[in-house]
């Protein structure tokens, strides 16, 4: 048996004490794919394994040594004198780390290191992780990565899976905020949409690439479920202002100044700890003067009570001012919900048959057709709201013909969309 045959099977049999009696690693649908690309799981087990600061050396050695791209090759002395934070010794090891696990390439003829070919696509994949490293730009390193393997024909469906969960994942952080019915979870989803929309634009933008490209059965299936969860996202900024307009005609002002109750708890929740603690003991404390007995001071105060005072005055409450009442800003819904209102009840008069998705949502500018895109998943529903209850009645299905091509459009700002129809619900389809 060779050196390598019994390598494989070595490891193959460290899987027994994880998997159950007579399955084998290879015959495993999640393992398999992993087995085929051990060799750079293993370089990157070997750059990460060990504690935080070990690891952030190797990575700042490579990326220095990887950042002169003009002239990748390395001598000793060179690594030396450009590494000089980096203690003698220590590096001597790091670099021999890097050699043996193939991070790093040593030409001991011409004893000279340049980064090897695994050691570049490590660094590559580490500087999208870290570009893409603040809060809430998950989606734009997904987005980034799908595009980049769909722009070489690499796509697979588990890129744009990760796509997926993220917007399912916003969407249910949104609704969360929604149900909670608290002004600052709602605030916060709100500004968390805001920064996510230039992230979810390019996502549409890319998804119509890719259907242009051309797309295998499971990939088109992710991508139509992306586009109808981003539609969803959309709709949220309109259901925040809607749930803010409600908060906002019950907010309760503290002060003739103008202080409301949302702007003083905004106000605690900006403080620290210590400052809120400090704050309670302020008003936790009772003046006690120290100088007078409390039994003193309640003969005293008896006695008070019962002396005749001449000339008594009795104070009284000024009268009554006229103030007028302060009424709420009224919340009113975008014209495009009228309209649609209006549209599907003449429709519903005057046709019998499906009417085409693109002559009732195409019309104005693309964001009233994303609008009006959004309003028709409310057919068939039940709601509160008076308006949105008028378009919810209309006797219309929406129906989406998935597996056609997108239907070419080419006016008022939209190019192509996804086939569909409203039908009557009285009519066959």
């Amino acid at each position: 048996m060779s050196n390598l045959s019994l390598q494989n099977s070595v490891q193959l049999s460290a899987f027994d004490e994880f998997l159950k009696p007579g399955v084998d690693a290879r015959d495993v649908d999640a393992l398999f794919p992993l087995l085929q690309s051990a060799h750079i799981i293993d370089v990157l087990i070997a750059l990460f394994r060990g504690g935080r600061e070990e690891v952030l050396i190797r990575l700042a050695v490579m990326r220095e040594i990887a950042a002169r791209a003009e002239q990748p090759e390395w001598t000793p002395a060179q690594l030396q004198n450009h590494l000089s934070f980096v203690e003698a010794t220590k590096l001597d090891t790091v670099l021999n780390r890097l050699r043996s696990h193939d991070l790093m390439q040593w030409d001991a003829d011409r004893r000279l290191y340049q980064i090897s070919a695994s050691g570049r696509m490590v660094l590559s994949a580490i500087s999208g992780l870290i570009r893409f490293g603040q809060e809430d730009d998950e989606l734009g390193f997904l987005v980034a990565q799908a595009a980049g393997s769909g722009a070489v024909g690499n796509l697979s469906p588990e890129h744009l899976s990760h796509v997926l969960a993220k917007l399912t994942e916003y969407e249910h952080f949104f609704e969360e905020a929604v149900a909670s019915g608290s002004e600052f979870r709602l605030k916060s989803a709100q500004a968390r949409l805001a920064k996510a929309l230039p992230w979810i634009e390019k996502a549409t933008t890319l998804m119509q690439n890719l259907a242009e490209q051309g797309l295998d059965d499971a990939s088109w299936q992710i991508t139509q479920k992306i586009a109808n969860q981003q539609s969803r996202l959309l709709r949220m900024a309109s259901v925040f202002q809607m749930e803010l307009a409600k908060i906002s005609r019950q907010r309760v002002m503290l002060s003739d100044g103008g202080l409301s109750s949302s702007e003083l708890s905004a106000w605690l929740r900006a403080q620290t700890i210590e400052t809120l603690a400090s704050l309670g003991d302020t008003f936790a404390q009772t003046c006690e003067p120290l100088f007078m007995l409390p039994d003193v001071m309640m003969d005293i105060s008896d006695d008070v009570l019962e002396r005749d005072i001449a000339d008594k005055k009795v104070s009284i409450m000024p009268p009554a001012v006229e103030v007028a009442e302060a009424e709420a800003a009224p919340f009113n819904y975008p014209p495009q919900l009228a309209a649609l209102t209006r549209m599907l009840e003449t429709l519903s008069e005057h046709t019998t048959s499906a009417v085409p998705l693109s002559d009732v949502v195409v019309g104005g500018s693309f964001a009233e057709a994303t609008y009006r895109y959004s309003l028709l998943t409310f057919l068939g529903k039940q709601h509160d709201d008076a308006d949105l209850a008028a378009l919810a009645a209309q006797p219309f299905a929406l129906a989406h013909t998935l597996d056609a091509p997108l239907q070419a459009v080419h006016r008022n700002e939209i190019a192509e969309m996804t086939h569909g129809q409203l039908t009557k619900k009285d009519a066959n389809p």
